[in-house]
């Protein structure tokens, strides 16, 4: 069970709100209107974290150690929510969400595979590490900086946690595991091939509501997310292939086995499901006969 160790030591590394954020520092001069409705639309979207929690204890109900986990990390994620919006009461009152701004990225997610949905998250960490670490170089007030580097920590964390629980699936569904995450992570580090961030907040998750599924669809602009990091923290190139050799490393790591590009990451995928073809069509002929 890996939740009391995930526990201990995220709490040993936990920040005061209160203590551990020089508020004090602040400086009107260097924080623009433009920052700062951008912190007001990171605020919502960290509030996306409480459907997710539903998603993850719907889909996990037979797995009450990553349950427990999710208090953690809930608890977390609401955190950057809170903070992002204590910076605004103090600094920009006017730009506070609202309840009914928050509570519009409350929806149901469809049910989805869980494996599938672990490896999808892992990945959105990694990324919101290295979005909110652009963030910091962009912002020029020195409390906001601050906050997007305290957070953008927290999400490594994450993303590490995240990762030991991939690590206990490999060891309980193996190629089962491997195929499912192989997948997500081909499809998470292949960014440069869309035309749009690939993140959790930004991905189709309820049908019945589509287009507007997204938690971006049902923030206050819903075009903020691309213009944030395309035109004002600047997301280019060379920051995207850090989250891509991030991802790859790690998988690289997980699956004992070396991926330089998305393409070998991919040619294992190929391997993995080649190696359940058969358990599957086992798994048929074995089957009992429908009786009609």
């Amino acid at each position: 069970m890996l939740y009391p160790e995930l526990f201990r030591s995220l709490e040993q590394v936990r920040w005061n709100m209160e203590t551990d954020i020089p508020w004090d520092s602040f400086d009107a001069s260097k924080l623009t209107d433009e920052q700062a409705q951008t912190i007001k639309m990171n605020a919502i979207t960290e509030w996306s974290a409480l459907p997710a929690t539903e998603m993850f204890l719907r889909d996990n109900r037979n797995d009450s150690d990553f349950s427990a986990f999710m208090s953690v990390w809930f608890f977390e994620e609401q955190k950057h929510s809170l903070v992002l919006m204590e910076y605004l009461r103090r600094f920009r009152p006017e730009l506070v969400p609202t309840e009914e701004e928050l509570h519009h990225v409350r929806f149901e997610f469809d049910p989805a595979p869980p494996l599938e949905t672990l490896m999808l998250h892992f990945c959105g960490e990694i990324r919101l590490n290295h979005w909110y670490r652009c963030a910091a170089d962009w912002h020029t007030e020195p409390v906001i900086k601050h906050i997007y580097k305290t957070i953008s920590h927290d999400e490594a964390r994450h993303g590490g946690a995240y990762l030991r629980y991939m690590k206990k699936a490999l060891a309980e569904v193996g190629d089962t595991a491997r195929a499912a995450f192989a997948k997500i992570g081909v499809l998470m580090a292949s960014a440069r091939r869309t035309d749009k961030p690939l993140h959790p907040t930004n991905l189709h998750v309820n049908q019945s509501l589509y287009p507007n599924d997204t938690v971006q669809s049902r923030l206050p602009d819903p075009q903020w997310l691309e213009a944030w990091l395309d035109h004002q923290i600047r997301f280019d190139s060379d920051w995207e292939k850090k989250v891509i050799d991030r991802i790859l490393h790690n998988l690289s790591l997980l699956f004992e086995r070396s991926f330089e590009s998305v393409q070998d990451l991919n040619r294992y995928r190929k391997e993995a499901v080649a190696r359940l073809a058969p358990q599957a069509q086992a798994s048929a002929d074995t089957a009992p006969a429908s009786t009609l």
